[in-house]
């Protein structure tokens, strides 16, 4: 078992988000998934993390409705590829400042 009892883990940078998926194994040996986002905060040197977790036995029913969500914004998603969100943001502090 590893640090904080992960087994396995990666991480997805973009923009100013960090994406980490972690596979974790409890006291009993039950493996789940640990979702986590980090963003910088307004302080320096500050993140704000949120966190999911998915147990095991709901993997598969998670799945199927994580991807009937990925299959909506395929199907209904206006936006150019080119206006992230993070995009979006820069250019709303941009506007609130004029």
């Amino acid at each position: 078992m590893g640090e904080r009892g992960e087994v396995f883990s990666t991480k997805l940078i973009k923009d100013d988000r960090t994406y980490f998926f972690n596979v974790k194994e409890n006291i009993y040996g039950d493996l789940f998934l640990n979702i986590v986002e980090s963003r910088p905060t307004n302080t320096e040197g500050r993140y704000l993390r949120q966190s999911v977790i998915v147990y095991q036995e709901d993997m598969g029913e998670f799945i199927k409705e994580f991807q009937k969500s990925i299959d909506y914004i395929k199907m209904h998603g206006t936006r150019k590829p080119e206006d992230t969100g993070f995009q979006r943001r820069r250019r709303n502090i941009r506007d609130q400042e004029s």
